[in-house]
């Protein structure tokens, strides 16, 4: 993983429920930190500096939280977006201990040869699909990647494809996704074009399943699950999972 450290002071909040809103009119966005079973902590902080560690640490750097005179270790889990505007509402981080493997969620990217910006197929006008753009890990926090890569000069002619089970993965780093779940596979333009037709010109997002969870979401605001439910099943911030945070 990389090294760098995030840090991110926060400090403590006594506003929830609905009132949270205010804080939201004030340019804060509140958070809560789950801590190994014990009380949960209801925090905030300026909007600008918790998106910019949101966008540094996504879902599998360890951040090191300072609040209230306190310090944690923890990995956001989970982050909910006003989906009109794109904002930043709510953030969910679990407290981790250093010595302890945590399960989180990485991204994937290509990896080209020398000079290239592309596979094989996509310089033979063939078009790629991508199917997963993130798995679930498991490592200790120090041992967490900020990405795993998979070899795209692998990906030359129609049909061909890569897997979960063709990342790299540093040592350390147990994959939780299936190994058999394709990441990317070859189509000929054509193919892809009648399907659209058939699909009514939605077959390429249905065939990518792609989700860009670091950037955007679907979820309705004040929608975080996550927090009423600590150590539940990871989520990405696009599913509604139909519970208000506000009411914390």
């Amino acid at each position: 993983m990389s090294q760098d450290t995030i840090s991110l002071s926060v400090q403590a909040r006594e506003v929830t429920g609905k009132q949270v809103r205010q804080l939201r009119r004030a340019d804060l966005v509140p958070a809560v930190i789950h801590n190994h079973g014990k009380e949960s902590v209801n925090v905030q902080a300026d909007y600008n500096t918790i998106m910019k560690t949101y966008r540094a640490a996504g879902r599998h750097h360890p951040v090191e939280l300072t609040a209230d005179g306190k310090k944690y270790l923890a990995i956001i889990k989970t982050a909910t977006f006003e989906p009109k505007k794109n904002r930043l509402t709510h953030v969910v981080f679990n407290a981790v201990n250093a010595n302890q493997k945590v399960e989180a969620e990485v991204p994937i990217k290509p990896r080209y040869d020398a000079d290239n910006e592309s596979s094989p197929a996509e310089r033979a006008s063939l078009i790629v699909l991508t199917n997963l753009d993130q798995v679930v890990v498991e490592a200790v926090p120090s041992k967490l990647p900020d990405f795993l890569y998979y070899d795209a000069e692998k990906l030359i002619e129609v049909g061909d494809h890569v897997s979960v089970a063709d990342l790299v993965v540093p040592e350390g780093v147990e994959i939780k996704t299936e190994a058999e779940h394709a990441i990317a596979t070859v189509y000929e333009p054509s193919a892809v074009a009648a399907a659209n037709d058939d699909a009514g010109g939605d077959a390429v997002a249905e065939d990518a399943e792609t989700v860009d969870s670091e950037n955007e979401s679907t979820a309705e605001e004040g929608t975080q699950d996550a927090e009423i439910r600590p150590g539940g099943k990871e989520q990405k911030e696009s599913k509604d999972q139909g519970r208000n945070p506000e009411k914390q």
